[in-house]
């Protein structure tokens, strides 16, 4: 192995000049200008390849989409047409499409029916009563419902949607099961003519002859007001709906037992009694059945517009006049001054009891009618109740071992 003395020998170095040995050592580094220009140079060459590259890659694919569109994918142009028929619907007018209300406004909703272009609901069309906006009907953003196709907008081709045709063919299809179930229906009058008063019920607009209204009232009186009704004609093909009070007073009428208790509403005050509307019939409630205690002024106990309960004592159909009372509710004596609503929490239970005291009392009443008719079989046992005379039964009593269980219903 060489020395270190011959390696260094082998070192080429520059020669020292005197000027080199003269000057003094500085620890400053000596500027090389030729280092950043070369950096710089390489750079700029770097940067111009990859621009070049990118050129060159975005011309291909520019020119790949110009002349073959298609080329290297799997979905179609069929394909996409295909999947336009597949969820596209049938747009004609009658047709009933699902959709999702998405933004509301003054006039309508926008509503999303998963076709090409949302779908439009104006206010007139979104309820079946007539409102203002569409949130009055609980039309607001994220709603899903049924709807029906009734038009065009021209201008965009967007569809006009209808609740509203929906909501007016069940009204129709609900009428004419309580026609046919011969129910008593309440109807708000809300228009009046030379023959009668128009009612809307269930959302449809019927008429109720003069000659069908059990009222004295006028029709201007009754305006605003709500009378019981039943369905005389129901048709939809000639949009007739023909409806009577009097037919759904007779079936009130009917159910008016004595000692039946009913809600009323306080019509007027006079110095004798007060008339109380019950379900369309008015009775009276006299001044000597408000109270066991006296009741010397009827304004004191009652208003106008007063809703309480009432017992039935008496009702003449023939003349049309019902008697009513809460002096028979009253738990204790003067109740109805002091705490009336006490006597309507225990109408029911007071009811019950006058009832029960009325039986008993009709038996007892033909019980001694039967004291003069012993032929007729019967007798009255030590605790009041009617049965046939026991001496025709067996001294051993009644055989019971034939008679089958009772079952469930």
């Amino acid at each position: 192995m060489a020395s270190l003395a011959q390696q260094f020998a082998g070192l080429r170095c520059p020669p020292l000049s005197s000027s080199h040995l003269s000057k003094p050592f500085s620890h400053k580094p000596q500027k090389v200008s030729s280092f950043p220009i070369v950096a710089a140079s390489v750079i700029s060459n770097a940067q111009t390849k990859e621009r070049q590259k990118l050129k060159e890659m975005f011309e291909d694919a520019y020119e790949r989409c110009r002349t073959a569109p298609m080329e290297g994918l799997s979905f179609t142009v069929e394909d996409f047409h295909s999947a336009l028929d597949k969820y596209d619907f049938n747009s004609e007018i009658g047709t009933k499409v699902k959709g999702t209300v998405f933004c509301t406004d003054n006039n309508g909703a926008l509503v999303d029916i998963i076709a090409k272009s949302s779908a439009y609901l104006p206010v007139q069309e979104a309820c079946i009563h007539r409102i203002k906006r569409v949130e009055e009907a609980g039309i607001v953003p994220g709603l899903q419902e049924e709807f029906v196709i009734i038009g065009e907008n021209g201008a965009d081709d967007s569809l006009i949607l209808s609740l509203r045709s929906i909501q007016y063919d069940l009204a129709w299809e609900r009428c004419r099961q309580l026609q046919a179930e011969d129910v008593v229906v309440k109807g708000k009058i809300v228009g009046a003519n030379r023959g009668g008063v128009v009612a809307v019920v269930e959302g449809l607009r019927g008429f109720v002859p003069f000659s069908q209204i059990s009222t004295k009232s006028t029709a201007e009186e009754m305006l605003e007001k709500e009378l019981p009704l039943k369905f005389v004609e129901v048709d939809e093909e000639q949009s007739r709906l023909v409806l009577s009070n009097r037919k759904a007073m007779a079936d009130s009428q009917a159910q008016l037992g004595i000692g039946s208790v009913v809600t009323g509403t306080v019509q007027s005050l006079k110095p004798y009694g007060a008339f109380i509307d019950i379900g369309g019939i008015n009775g009276l409630l006299h001044v000597s059945q408000i109270s066991h205690d006296r009741v010397s002024d009827i304004a004191t106990v009652l208003q106008p517009g007063d809703i309480l309960k009432v017992m039935i004592l008496s009702h003449d159909r023939e003349r049309g006049r019902v008697s009513l009372s809460t002096k028979k509710l009253e738990p204790t004596p003067g109740d109805m001054i002091r705490n009336p609503k006490l006597v309507f929490e225990k109408a029911e239970e007071m009811a019950q009891t006058f009832r029960q005291r009325i039986a008993q009392a009709e038996a007892m009443a033909r019980a001694d009618m039967l004291r003069f008719q012993p032929e007729s079989g019967l007798t009255l046992s030590s605790d009041g109740i009617l049965g046939p005379l026991t001496a025709d039964l067996p001294a051993e009593g009644l055989d019971l071992s034939d008679i089958p269980p009772a079952e469930d219903s």
